[in-house]
């Protein structure tokens, strides 16, 4: 049974705006079966069919005589010489909303996008279910936390009853359906993952090596990238997992989030956090076989802060917005403080996330604890000292059952407003 996807409208009114759009996002999330499902007048076509893929590549030109759009177009990353011929289609009608493309490689995707259709096609990611949209909400607004934002989201608020249980499950749709086997989706899935996207983008060579970095990667799920531990531990070098690093971002499997930059912080870290997209494919790789496994295990704290930074991600996502223009993370010695001995040190201190919008700048800790203390937000006012910005609500994300507000500009949120 369909279950209704929250991007469902920003693509209806992307595609009033747009010649065609682009949805992308990893393999399994359901792209396909969105547009299919919106546009069931239009002709599907599927580049994952070999015969079709080789007579469209032999014969670009002739693709659009037997195939007039508007139509859909699925698996487009398997068919760079067609986009030539897009464009030459876009260019010729004004007409909005012809092309419905989706593809699950992102770096090939947008290469081609920027080389061709700039301007002509809309950009959109679709990831695997929310927690709004597991909850049947219709609250649409990205997670930015200001007071209007934590008003307006009361009142749709349902709490969930087992957070570990989702955090496990993961997020694809296929696992909506309580029937399908969780040991065998991921199984197939990796299988599926490395002998199609890996290879497409990456020729990679050495599966079982390829398998056992990603496991590596997933065990390293909300901490700080270093390419050198993940080489060391898998016996590579530290080019070769950078570059399979790249692979995995591409397809949409992990995200890097960047660190917040600004001169006024002179000492930040600059390198990235290293976030798997789908909580239940940690778990797999790293053999969780239970909720009450993960809730329980040495990286419960990362997987839950994975699944809460991976929720806000989504937020902007299936609000049309580009998240990586928003979310940030920030670590470095810029507050000081006085020892004991008098002795003037400094101090190094971490914001889990930095959300900004409009020169505001919104402080996020992310605590699997349902005891919040002010204490957990020491390190927000280091922003203070940031020129031209504003320091907004800050928040702690935990697993306390209701609102409380610390102070006047720090409150407590349970996930569930995210």
């Amino acid at each position: 049974m369909y279950k209704k996807r929250a991007i469902e409208s920003v693509i209806q009114n992307t595609a009033g705006s747009f010649k065609g759009i682009l949805l992308t996002g990893p393999r399994q999330t359901g792209k396909s079966t969105v547009l299919q499902h919106m546009y069931g007048d239009r002709r599907y076509i599927s580049f994952d069919d070999p015969v079709l893929l080789s007579e469209t590549k032999a014969e670009p030109g002739l693709f659009f005589r037997n195939n007039r759009p508007p139509v859909i177009l699925d698996e487009v990353q398997y068919i760079a010489e067609l986009f030539p011929y897009i464009k030459m289609e876009c260019d010729k009608s004004d007409e909005k909303g012809r092309f419905l493309l989706t593809g699950s490689q992102q770096y090939h995707l947008m290469k081609n996008v920027s080389e061709s259709l700039a301007g002509r096609i809309a950009v959109l990611e679709l990831t695997g279910f929310s927690m709004r949209e597991l909850m049947d909400s219709s609250f649409d607004a990205p997670f930015v936390p200001s007071e209007n934002y934590i008003s307006s989201r009361a009142s749709s608020v349902c709490q969930i009853e087992d957070i570990w249980k989702v955090i496990h499950r993961g997020s694809y749709p296929a696992l909506i359906d309580q029937k399908v086997n969780w040991q065998i989706f991921y199984s197939s899935y990796v299988q599926t993952y490395i002998d199609r996207d890996i290879n497409e983008l990456g020729n990679v060579k050495d599966k079982l090596k390829f398998t056992q970095f990603m496991t590596a990667m997933a065990a390293r799920t909300g901490q700080i990238l270093n390419y050198s531990s993940v080489a060391d531990q898998i016996e590579v070098s530290v080019g070769t997992v950078k570059e399979w690093t790249s692979l995995l971002e591409a397809s949409g499997i992990i995200y890097l989030l960047q660190p917040f930059s600004n001169s006024a912080l002179t000492r930040a870290i600059k390198t990235p956090k290293l976030y798997f997209r789908d909580t239940g494919l940690v778990c797999y790789l790293t053999k969780y076989q239970s909720p009450d496994t993960a809730m329980n295990g040495a990286m419960a704290g990362e997987l839950f802060e994975s699944f809460v930074v991976s929720e806000i991600l989504k937020s902007f996502s299936n609000a049309g917005l580009d998240y990586r223009m928003y979310v940030f993370w920030y670590r470095g010695k810029d507050k000081r403080r006085v020892s004991e001995n008098g002795q003037v040190i400094s101090r190094e201190n971490e914001i889990d996330l930095l959300i900004e919008q409009d020169d505001v700048i919104y402080p996020v800790e992310i605590k699997m604890s349902a005891n919040p203390k002010l204490t957990m937000t020491n390190a927000f006012d280091v922003l203070d000292r940031i020129p031209g910005k504003r320091r907004g609500v800050g928040v702690i994300l935990c697993m306390y059952p209701s609102v409380l507000w610390l102070k006047e500009n720090i409150v407590a949120l349970p996930v569930e407003y995210i």
